[in-house]
């Protein structure tokens, strides 16, 4: 796990809510506060889509939504004059990219290995912060596929052009 300052939050937040960017991720939460305290909670109930709509939107089978259906939401809800006081993101890699990391970083654990991979948004105080993590279905000593993340976020931070400083 490494956490990360991002430092210009006002290119980071266009490049959050204004681009597709960060669609490829599922949305497990957030919570936004301005005037009020908003909860998403990114559950999919895939009884309120049509077969056909759970095939065009790609989300058979997934337990949570991909963030492209809920950034216009959290666009909304932060738009405006002022800041946000506070707000977190919990966004988590979805089945399909977490097989495709696993193959990529040619790690020994499987998709039946890990619950979770998490890229978290924490703002407060006008302070943006990144935090990484993998939660693993069994212990293990082995966090080489913790650190390929690590790895795989700052590159990915990197390429497209967001500034952070990493935190001790």
């Amino acid at each position: 796990m490494i956490s990360l300052q991002i430092l210009d939050v006002k290119e980071f937040m266009h490049q959050l809510l204004k681009t597709d960017l960060f669609d490829h991720f599922l949305m497990s939460e957030a919570v936004i506060t301005n005037s009020i305290t908003y909860h998403l909670d990114g559950h999919l109930n895939p009884a309120f889509y049509s077969e056909d709509e759970l095939d065009t939107l790609q989300i058979n089978n997934l337990t949570f939504a991909p963030f492209s259906l809920l950034r216009n939401n959290c666009f909304e809800l932060i738009k405006g004059k002022r800041t946000p006081s506070y707000f977190k993101f919990v966004f988590l890699l979805s089945p399909k990219n977490l097989e495709n990391t696993l193959a990529r970083t040619k790690s020994s654990f499987s998709v039946n290995d890990i619950s979770g991979v998490y890229f978290n948004l924490h703002y407060q105080n006008r302070i943006l912060t990144a935090t990484t993590g993998v939660s693993y279905r069994n212990f293990s000593l082995d966090h080489s596929f913790e650190n390929e993340w690590d790895s795989y976020i700052c590159r990915f931070l990197k390429q497209h052009q967001i500034a952070y400083e990493m935190l001790t």
